[in-house]
């Protein structure tokens, strides 16, 4: 029972648990990707240059169409590292507005939708992916599912605005590492796991950028071909099996936990036994007070017991 129990308070952790971690880290994400953009506001020339796909916020023409600008790219923009914030990606179908993060190993992934950092900015020519998860860490690809073709997906990014809309929908293995290959086109590729809860096959959303692509930044294909050269494309699922450095954190949170509860249960049974030890009949008062320790113990243990978690979940083959 006790088993049980904890393996079941595990799966109410991953499902909701892990949410208010993905929370926090978009609010210290979003943070981030403000700062930045104030920067490069600050910084910025009004040199001119190509035209790309733009729109200043807020602006369309007609319900369902982005007025198309032309902007200015402007030099010394940064390049991000991973776990720096990309930009901000907007799903008025499914409801989802998050900051997107550099790298989809399972750190940057329980931070957010992680774009691949061999892959060209949002915006830029080529083919975009990220990643996300589907029923974990914010669950921010739960219904992607429910796009249709036509549905337009908006990003803001250190180069502007830019739309993409959606052209289909694909199902996948893990190991068809096509989809995360230049296609000759300007395109966005959003990938979750399918069907929800499970591991088995990739659900792939593609979507086409609406005009001109964005430059690259300068330095930018240096650090794209490094990446490269580091973890080429083998598998979908790149960096997702799990940490073993988590390991011993593990251990030692769990004892932690196995401690806080025994402490609980042997003061509460010195209590009792002290009670019971009287030879006048114990009052109610009394026998609710021998039950006390638990009022202590049980929310100190569920703390505990939620890192014991968050370092186990991180042990485990991560899952989108």
């Amino acid at each position: 029972m006790t088993a049980g129990t904890l393996i079941l308070l595990f799966v109410v952790y991953q499902l909701w648990g892990t949410g208010l971690q993905e929370a926090r880290h978009q609010r210290e994400l979003s943070r981030e990707f403000e700062e930045i953009l104030d920067e490069v506001d600050r910084t910025s020339t009004s040199t001119t240059a190509t035209t790309t796909t733009t729109t200043a916020p807020g602006t369309t023409t007609e319900p369902g169409r982005v007025d198309v600008e032309a902007i200015t790219p402007q030099p010394g923009l940064p390049v991000p590292a991973e776990g720096d914030p990309v930009a901000k990606i907007r799903i008025p179908e499914i409801g989802i507005t998050r900051t997107v993060v550099s790298g989809v190993s399972l750190t940057q992934l329980q931070r957010g939708i992680g774009h691949y950092p061999e892959s060209p900015l949002p915006g830029q020519a080529g083919n975009v992916a990220m990643a996300g998860h589907r029923t974990t860490y914010g669950q921010p690809f739960h219904n992607v599912d429910k796009l249709e073709a036509g549905d337009q997906i908006f990003f803001t990014t250190v180069q502007g605005e830019f739309v993409y809309r959606v052209t289909g929908l694909e199902i996948v293995q893990p190991d068809e590492v096509r989809i995360l290959e230049d296609q000759g086109d300007n395109r966005l590729t959003l990938i979750a796991c399918h069907p929800k809860y499970s591991l088995a096959e990739r659900i792939i959303v593609h979507a086409e950028l609406e005009g001109s692509p964005a430059p690259p930044i300068e330095g930018q294909e240096e650090t794209r071909s490094a990446a490269d050269a580091d973890d080429p494309f083998a598998t979908v699922d790149a960096g997702l099996s799990g940490e073993p450095a988590a390991r011993w954190p593990t251990i030692w949170w769990g004892l932690a936990c196995a401690a806080v509860w025994l402490a609980t249960w042997l003061v509460q049974t010195f209590l009792r036994r002290r009670l019971k030890a009287r030879d006048e009949a114990p009052s109610r008062q009394q026998r609710l007070l021998t039950w006390s320790p638990y009022l202590v113990g049980v929310p100190v243990f569920l703390v505990t017991l939620y890192v014991f978690f968050e370092n186990f979940g991180r042990l485990l083959p991560g899952n989108y």
